[in-house]
Parts: C-alpha cells; sequence; structure tokens
C-alpha cells in the first residue's frame, strides 16, 4: 500500500512539476492577459512547484524503505524519472497540439522504461 500512495503522489507532484515548468509556453498562446516578464513567470512557477514539493516530500518519505516503504533510492528516483516522463508526454499532447510524438522519442521512453526492468531485477 505504501508504494501505491508514494507512486499516486508522484503522478500529482509530478502533474504541478510540469505544469510549473512547460504551463507558461502555453500562455502565450492563450487569451489571458498576464504580465509576460520573465520575473513574473518564475515567480508562477514556484508557487506551482510548491504544490510539486507538497507531493514530492510525502512520496519520498512514504515510498523509502528506511521509512518503511518499499524502495530504495535508487529505485524511487527511476520510477520519478518515469512518471516525470509519463506526465510530460501526456501534458505535451494534450496541450501543445503541435508537438508530435515520433519513434525515436518511443524509442527512448522504452529505454527508460527497460531501467525500470533493471532496477528492479534482482541478479542475487
Amino acid at each position: 500500500m505504501k508504494g501505491f500512495t508514494a507512486i499516486v503522489l508522484l503522478l500529482i507532484s509530478n502533474a504541478f512539476m510540469t505544469l510549473a515548468w512547460y504551463g507558461h509556453l502555453y500562455l502565450k498562446n492563450t487569451s489571458l492577459k498576464m504580465p509576460n516578464s520573465l520575473v513574473f513567470i518564475i515567480f508562477l512557477s514556484w508557487g506551482i512547484a510548491l504544490f510539486e514539493y507538497i507531493f514530492q516530500v510525502p512520496a519520498n518519505r512514504i515510498g523509502f524503505s528506511e521509512n518503511g516503504g518499499p524502495f530504495n533510492l535508487f529505485q524511487l528516483k527511476v520510477i520519478q524519472e518515469v512518471i516525470s516522463l509519463t506526465v510530460f508526454c501526456i501534458f505535451t499532447l494534450v496541450v501543445f497540439k503541435s508537438e508530435k510524438l515520433q519513434w525515436n522519442y518511443i524509442a527512448a521512453f522504452v529505454c527508460i522504461v527497460l531501467a525500470v526492468f533493471f532496477i528492479f531485477k534482482k541478479w542475487d
């Protein structure tokens, strides 16, 4: 159950982080009238990223094996990267209609998924 909880929290945190990192790029294409200054965008992104940390920190604490969770640090990091790329791909394809998922992106993603396999493989 702790592993599932950690993964759900990582999904939520990565949704906020993706929005903080890339959402401002979409704002130019909307009718929203917001300041376009870099300082404003940085503070807006920081405000959104605060929510990322609200979910990321508990996810790592709950999921970490030394806190009673099922994952070691390497496993947590690889899981987070796969979740981050998955959330990013979905966000990009839904929000940025001009971006297309190409075969080489899929091949790279498969390599990341293979990293999950190798990080959880018991070699004993």
